[in-house]
């Protein structure tokens, strides 16, 4: 693999606040895999929410003091490389790991059970609790680094472990069959678009919220039925007529989501941009017999699915625009602009090594 270089190129947050927090390095150490861990090239990188509401404090409750502003809850240690989207090839092991792994184009599982050489009591993320992947080099847990068969370019791999594991991982805690209807908000980002695509997969019939722009770009990648963000659902739809909401904005339109959920039904919550305060009459919780999912943490088989369905061809990536890693300010503002359909990926071939 030749020799690896003492220095990299990363982006370091250095605090809570504005892009001016997210300081680019070329002087920092290339990290070293312990005992358990693999030593990872990064050759691309997507871009996500949590980059965006980790270094805005977003995730805490106390506006004065963020000192809960991980995903977590956990302070953060700042500064800290973001970044749970990568893709990239092994180049260093450690001492307890297969040395066949060298040279292996892997994905990284974003929901972590290992580091630091230890088993953790409570999951760590990705470029949260831990570096990520806003650099040339990263280091990961040996288990959480999923060797991938697939002709995708890194780029487009890169645009699915924490989005589609997110989405992945939704329908896995509310058991989404073949032949149910699935309701997706949000349905034009990286998660709802993964989870119309994964929902699809498993047989469901899809429908996509969105706005007009997007819609035909939704229907083409699986979903069945679109509604505007601005639409009656109930008027539209019926009341109790849907089987699972698969849920990414909650909002002032939230009580309408439980409204068209059928008895029994089932609602599924990884996001909040539409607000994170909702108002909920607990009689339609308790008297159509719903069941609540909040979704952080993956269930142990999700990501070992999510690979078998990109090796599968069963999920396309959706790559709207790439950026050079040096211009994550610009990337994250096209982001936040929320013009694109699927996700945002930062390459690093321009980056000296």
């Amino acid at each position: 693999m030749g020799r690896l270089p003492d220095k990299m190129s990363c982006v370091l947050l250095v605090g809570h606040g504005g892009p001016e927090m997210l300081e680019y390095r070329s002087d920092i150490p290339v990290p070293r895999p312990g005992p358990n861990d693999v030593l990872i090239r990064v050759s691309a990188a997507g871009v996500n929410n949590t980059d965006i509401n980790t270094r805005t404090a977003w995730y805490s409750k106390d506006d004065h003091e963020p000192d809960d502003a991980s995903w977590s809850g956990q302070a953060l240690n700042l500064p800290l490389v973001q970044g749970a989207d990568v893709c990239g090839e092994i180049v260093s092991l450690g001492e307890c790991v297969d040395k066949e792994r060298i040279g292996q184009r892997v994905l990284i599982e974003p929901c972590l059970r290992e580091a630091n050489n230890a088993i953790l009591d409570k999951p760590w993320y990705f470029g949260s609790e831990c570096n990520g992947g806003f650099a040339q080099y990263t280091v990961v847990a040996s288990r959480h680094a999923y060797g991938v068969d697939s002709t995708y370019e890194d780029i487009e791999l890169a645009s699915f472990p924490c989005s589609y594991s997110t989405a992945e991982n939704m329908l896995t805690r509310s058991q989404v069959n073949a032949g149910e209807s699935v309701l997706v908000t949000g349905a034009s980002g990286g998660v709802g678009s993964a989870a119309v695509q994964l929902a699809k997969a498993r047989g469901a019939r899809v429908i996509a919220v969105t706005n007009a722009s997007k819609a035909a770009a939704l229907r083409e990648i699986g979903a069945d039925r679109t509604l505007a963000r601005d639409d009656d659902y109930a008027e539209f739809l019926g009341k109790d007529s849907v089987d699972v909401v698969i849920d990414l904005v909650a909002g002032e339109k939230w009580p309408s989501l439980l409204d068209i959920l059928r008895p029994g039904g089932r609602y599924a919550v990884a996001g909040a941009i539409g607000g994170p305060v909702v108002e909920l009459d607990v009689r339609t919780l308790y008297l159509k017999d719903l069941s609540f999912f909040g979704c952080t943490v993956l269930e142990p088989e999700v990501f070992r699915n999510l690979v078998a369905h990109i090796e599968s061809g069963r999920v396309k990536p959706l790559v709207a625009e790439t950026f050079p890693l040096r211009d994550i300010g610009r990337a994250q503002a096209a982001f936040e602009s929320k013009d694109h359909i699927g996700k945002i990926v930062l390459t690093f071939e321009d980056e000296a090594i």
